[in-house]
């Protein structure tokens, strides 16, 4: 089995010549791979995706031989969403089908590791994959294919990386004169880390006693309701005995008065779903990396209590749009040109 290269997380995007900048996409990433029109794709943990993408099987088959790595995107109206794609991952075919004709995703191209005519291409310098990967897009053009815009500029690259945290994930730093490492951490990646307010409409305890082991995260819509939008339990050098202490004192339903936490999920457990609402007083910034269905994406990092804030003040407005940046616009359009100053 193939393993894709990744990609190593670092503060700053690297300097000096040499290097090729791409942006970070917020998709699945896959690897496919075509032999006589038979097609697989492949997911980073190795596990296959083509049954929840039909449409992506059926739209590669007309491909020569080769082998392809990129990332499954689904375009809803001005957006990339990745709540579509988490979607897919659904046991019934026919619903997978339905989602495919309503929603379908598109593949987003960034290396090409083998072709019919040059088995040996993974072996290559990335500027000579690249030349063979743009070759066989303008070949195959189609409505499911798109080019993953590329820049040796750095100053595009930070262009680019001030308008992520929505659509885009952040950018990708990849050695134009190497090959492709397969399973290795040879590529960088910088995300744009953000800071929200947020009301602390609830808590959970930690598993094995009877201490405060996350923070359940809202901000108000327009209308006045408090939604569950996250967590943060990355508490170091907190006193979680006196702050257990605080929120228990605190304790009081409903909490939140929108969307709320523990909601029904095939992963879901007994213990996951249990938390303790709580007066909406206490408001702690968290930074956070990413944002889907006005959601944080991952685990937030708690920075500091804001006792000079009301809660009130901690609105969605906080997350700004999931919009795209120019960048994303040239992407989905097809463009191989360098693109544009991302848009704010």
């Amino acid at each position: 089995m193939i393993e894709p290269m990744e990609a190593r997380l670092v503060d700053a995007l690297p300097e000096g010549e040499g290097w090729q900048y791409e942006p970070k996409w917020d998709g699945f990433r896959c690897l496919a791979v075509i032999v006589d029109g038979e097609v697989e794709l492949i997911s980073k943990s190795g596990k296959p995706l083509g049954r929840y993408f039909p449409e992506v099987v059926a739209g590669l088959a007309g491909l020569p031989d080769c082998v392809l790595d990129g990332e499954l995107i689904i375009p809803v109206g001005p957006t990339l969403s990745f709540e579509a794609l988490q979607m897919r991952l659904h046991p019934a075919e026919s619903r997978v089908r339905k989602l495919a004709a309503e929603t379908p995703a598109r593949f987003m191209l960034f290396d090409l590791l083998s072709l019919k005519r040059d088995p040996e291409l993974a072996a290559r310098p990335l500027k000579e994959r690249r030349a063979a990967l743009e070759q066989l897009y303008a070949e195959h053009r189609s409505d499911l294919l798109r080019l993953s815009p590329k820049t040796e500029e750095r100053a595009d690259a930070v262009r680019w990386l001030e308008g992520t945290g929505t659509a885009l994930d952040g950018v990708i730093a990849k050695r134009i004169d190497e090959p492709y490492r397969a399973g290795e951490r040879a590529m960088l990646k910088v995300k744009r880390m953000r800071t929200a307010d947020c009301v602390i409409g609830g808590f959970r305890y930690a598993a094995k006693k009877k201490e405060v082991g996350s923070l359940l995260l809202g901000l108000y819509d327009e209308a006045g309701l408090l939604h569950h939008v996250g967590f943060c339990s990355g508490l170091a050098g907190i006193d979680k005995a006196a702050l257990t202490k605080e929120l228990e004192a605190l304790v009081e339903a409903p909490g939140f008065t929108g969307d709320a936490p523990g909601g029904p999920s095939r992963w879901a457990t007994e213990r996951s779903t249990e938390w303790s609402p709580l007066r909406a007083s206490l408001i702690a910034e968290v930074r956070f990396d990413h944002i889907t269905g006005h959601r944080f994406r991952h685990g937030t990092l708690f920075l500091r209590w804001r006792p000079d804030k009301r809660p009130d003040q901690c609105t969605m407005e906080q997350l700004g749009e999931e919009a795209r940046p120019a960048i994303v616009d040239a992407a989905i359009a097809g463009s191989t040109d360098r693109p544009k100053r991302a848009s704010r």
